[in-house]
C-alpha cells in the first residue's frame, strides 16, 4: 500500500468516525427536546440553546466573520429569522404536543420537502424514482398519524401534526435560500446565529418569556444548543470534508432515528408503537430512493 493510499484510507476512516459521533449525538435530541420541554417553554429552551451554540459558531468563525460582506450579512439576517427563529419555535411546539416518536419522524419528511420546493425554485426536475420514493415516504406519514390499533385515548393532536409538517417546510427553505451564499459556511452559521439570537432576545424581551437559569435549565438549553445546533454540526462538517465517499457518509445518518426510538423508549418512557417503527422504515426507505443527500444537521 502506497503512502497516498494509506493517506486516504486514514482520511475515510476519520470522515466515518466523525459521522457515527455525530448520527449518535442527534439520536438524543428528540428526547432531549421533550424533557427540556416539561422545564420551559420552547421560547425559553430555544434562546438557551441558540445564545450557547451562537457562541461556539463565533469561537470556531474568529476572523472569518469579519470577511463578510453587506450581502452576506443581508442573507445572514433572512437565515437567522428560519434559524434558530421560527423554525425551532414550530418544531419545539410541535414536540410540545406530540409523543417524540411521531414528531422525530414527521420532521424527518423535511429532505422530501426540499425535494419539492427544489422543482419550482431551483428549475430541478423529479425522476420517476424520486416520485416512488415520495410516494412510499408520505405512507409512512399517513400510517405514523393513522395509528392503526391504537387506543381511542391515544388520539394525536392535529395542530401537533401540522406544526411538525409546517416545519418541515421551513428548514427545506432554509436550505434552499442557503445555496444563495458564497460564504465560508461556519462564518455563515455564525453571522445568522448571530442576528438570530439577536432576533429571540428581543422576541423575549417583548414577551417577558425569559428563561429561569438553573443547573437543570443550562443543561437541557446546552443539549440543544451544542448536540443539536452546534458541535455536531461541526462535526458533520469534517466527515464530510474527509471523505470521498460523501454518498455513502450521508446513509449513516439514517441510523439517527432508529436509534432515537431507542432512548425515547428508554429514557422518556413512551411505549412505542408497532405503527411508528413501520412508519419510520417506509419514511426511510422513501428518502434513499430518492438519493437525496441531507445537508449537515436536522433530526
Amino acid at each position: 500500500m502506497t503512502v497516498l493510499q494509506q493517506r486516504a484510507n486514514n482520511s475515510e476512516t476519520q470522515a466515518t468516525v466523525f459521522a457515527l459521533v455525530a448520527v449518535c449525538l442527534w439520536s438524543t435530541v428528540a428526547t432531549g427536546f421533550k424533557l427540556g420541554l416539561q422545564l420551559m417553554t420552547p421560547l425559553q429552551l430555544l434562546l438557551l440553546g441558540s445564545l450557547i451554540s451562537t457562541t461556539v459558531f463565533v469561537l470556531v468563525a474568529g476572523r472569518s466573520l469579519t470577511r463578510l460582506t453587506a450581502s452576506d450579512w443581508r442573507l445572514a439576517g433572512l437565515l437567522g429569522l428560519i434559524n434558530p427563529g421560527i423554525y425551532y419555535l414550530v418544531l419545539f411546539e410541535a414536540y410540545e404536543r406530540l409523543p417524540a416518536q411521531i414528531a422525530q419522524p414527521l420532521n424527518y419528511t423535511w429532505a422530501i420537502t426540499l425535494a419539492l420546493l427544489a422543482v419550482p425554485i431551483l428549475g430541478q426536475k423529479l425522476r420517476p424514482r424520486a416520485l416512488l420514493g415520495m410516494l412510499v415516504s408520505y405512507a409512512g406519514v399517513v400510517l405514523l398519524v393513522a395509528r392503526p390499533g391504537a387506543d381511542a385515548s391515544e388520539a394525536v393532536d392535529s395542530l401537533g401534526i401540522a406544526l411538525a409538517l409546517a416545519s418541515t417546510v421551513l428548514w427545506a427553505l432554509y436550505w434552499l435560500i442557503n445555496t444563495r451564499s458564497h460564504a465560508p459556511a461556519t462564518a455563515m452559521m455564525a453571522a445568522s446565529f448571530l442576528l438570530g439570537s439577536a432576533l429571540l432576545v428581543a422576541a423575549s424581551a417583548i414577551s417577558g418569556d425569559w428563561p429561569q437559569l438553573t443547573w437543570t435549565t443550562t443543561r437541557y438549553g446546552a443539549w440543544v444548543g451544542l448536540i443539536e445546533m452546534g458541535v455536531t454540526f461541526l462535526l458533520w462538517q469534517q466527515a464530510l470534508k474527509r471523505t470521498q465517499q460523501s454518498g455513502r457518509i450521508a446513509q449513516l445518518i439514517f441510523i439517527s432515528p432508529f436509534l432515537s426510538l431507542l432512548m425515547i423508549n428508554s429514557v422518556l418512557g413512551e411505549t412505542v408503537h408497532w405503527s411508528a417503527v413501520a412508519a419510520l422504515a417506509l419514511i426511510i426507505v422513501g428518502l434513499m430512493m430518492t438519493n437525496i443527500n441531507q445537508p449537515a444537521d436536522q433530526v
